[in-house]
C-alpha cells in the first residue's frame, strides 16, 4: 500500500533520549518519517547544548509523521508507552534532567482525548503512578543533523 501524503498527520512524543525513541518509531509500519528535536520549552531555536542545561524548558522529542490509514494514533501511543518507563520523573535510565521527561504533545483535540484515555488504560497495569504529561504541542525545533537517525548512523541498529 502506498502512502497518501495528503493524509499524513503529525504526532510528537518525548520519552527520554530521543535517539532510541526515534529508532523505535521508525520501525513502526505506517510511520512516514521521524525527526528528533526539542519541544515544550521557551527558548527559540535551542541547540543541543542549551537543552542539555535544562534551562530552555525543552524535552528531547520525536516528531512522527504517519499515515493514519496505515497506523492509528492509538497504536503510536502504545509504541510510546512500551518504549520507556512512564513512571520515572525527569529521567530514563541513566539520563536525568527535565529534558528527558515523558510527554505526549498533542496536535488536536482528538489526540488529546486519545492520549488521556491511553494514559488511564496503561495506568491500570502499573503499580507506580504515571508521570507522563499531556500537553499542547508547542513549536518543534529539529535537532542538529548529526542527531537525526543517530543510532542508524552509528551502526547500532
Amino acid at each position: 500500500m502506498s502512502i497518501n501524503e495528503e493524509h499524513v498527520e503529525t504526532a510528537t512524543f518525548a520519552a527520554g533520549c530521543f535517539w532510541g525513541v526515534e529508532a523505535t518509531f521508525r520501525k513502526t509500519p505506517g510511520v512516514v518519517d521521524t525527526h528528533v528535536g526539542y519541544c515544550g520549552g521557551h527558548t527559540p531555536e535551542p541547540s543541543y547544548e542549551q537543552v542539555c542545561t535544562g534551562m530552555t524548558g525543552h524535552a528531547e522529542s520525536v516528531e512522527v509523521r504517519f499515515d493514519p490509514t496505515m497506523v492509528s494514533y492509538e497504536v503510536l501511543l502504545d509504541v510510546f508507552w512500551n518504549s520507556h518507563d512512564p513512571t520515572q520523573l525527569n529521567r530514563q535510565g541513566p539520563d536525568t534532567g527535565s529534558q528527558y521527561r515523558s510527554v505526549i504533545f498533542y496536535h488536536n483535540e482528538e489526540q488529546k482525548e486519545a492520549a488521556t484515555a491511553s494514559r488511564g488504560a496503561h495506568q491500570q497495569h502499573l503499580s507506580s503512578p504515571i508521570v507522563t504529561a499531556i500537553a499542547t504541542a508547542s513549536p518543534f525545533y529539529p535537532a542538529e543533523e548529526h542527531h537525526q537517525r543517530y543510532l542508524e548512523k552509528q551502526g547500532r541498529i
